[in-house]
């Protein structure tokens, strides 16, 4: 049975000392028996605490973006490989927020992923569809073609991928997309990967809308969903702690 894997998105939140709180409650919360993947994507300027907090223990260390680009002149930007200088294991990139408010096109997510996993760093790639778009039909062509671009760009090394979908109507909503709404696109997904890679079945797809401590048994109870990329609820321990004990 494959390892379910929660991943804690953290967004634009923290401090120095809410962050060691958080962070210590995790560790002495998890039970030594866990058989799920745990993981936090904090922000930048807080990698090197997340790092020197979560060290010897089985949390993994996230980014909540990462550079196309290797070194230049481009301000502001963080390359993969400083971020692997962190301790990062993991990368978002695609989320909705950055494809939104940043521009980000489905040729610079997938140049984002090729970046992250040419220094050994597993891409998070996030899709999902705007209210609109679901309401028009438009669902599987939306997820599908954002995905495309990315197995296209990565060739071969799409089964090192980890594939969040994140309906955009149902994030920081208090909505979520029923547990059968998710498993039909994370069915999709799984079919697109399996036709462009034979190990395509290692692809864990992560759910990332709205999943919190109430609804994490039954979302993580269907064939598809392999974990959860996880938003307000990663913030509190409790509650994080209480998804990752649904994903055993």
């Amino acid at each position: 049975m494959k390892q379910k894997l929660i991943v804690g998105n953290w967004k634009m939140n923290g401090s120095l000392a809410a962050n060691a709180a958080l962070l210590q409650a995790i560790k002495q919360g998890l039970p030594a028996d866990n058989k799920a993947g745990a993981a936090v994507a904090a922000p930048a300027l807080y990698l090197a605490q997340v790092q020197a907090e979560l060290a010897g223990s089985a949390i993994g260390v996230g980014a909540q973006d990462v550079s196309q680009h290797e070194q230049g002149a481009f301000t502001g930007e963080i390359s993969a490989t400083m971020l692997k200088e962190f301790g990062v294991r993991y990368a978002l990139v695609g989320h909705s927020e950055r494809r939104q408010y940043h521009g980000e096109t489905d040729v610079i997510v997938a140049a984002k992923a090729q970046a992250a996993l040419s220094k050994g760093i597993t891409p998070i790639v996030c899709v999902g569809e705007t209210l609109a778009e679901r309401e028009t039909g438009q669902t599987e062509t939306v997820v599908k073609r954002q995905l495309a671009a990315v197995i296209h760009q990565v060739g071969q090394c799409v089964s090192e991928l980890v594939v969040a979908y994140e309906p955009v109507w149902a994030i920081g909503t208090g909505k979520t997309a029923s547990p059968e709404q998710a498993q039909q696109v994370h069915a999709v997904l799984r079919a697109q990967l399996a036709a462009a890679s034979d190990k395509a079945a290692r692809v864990p797809l992560l759910y990332g809308g709205s999943m919190n401590a109430a609804n994490a048994e039954q979302l993580l109870a269907q064939a598809d969903i392999d974990g959860g990329l996880i938003g307000g609820a990663a913030l509190k321990a409790p509650d994080f702690l209480a998804i990752i004990a649904a994903a055993q």
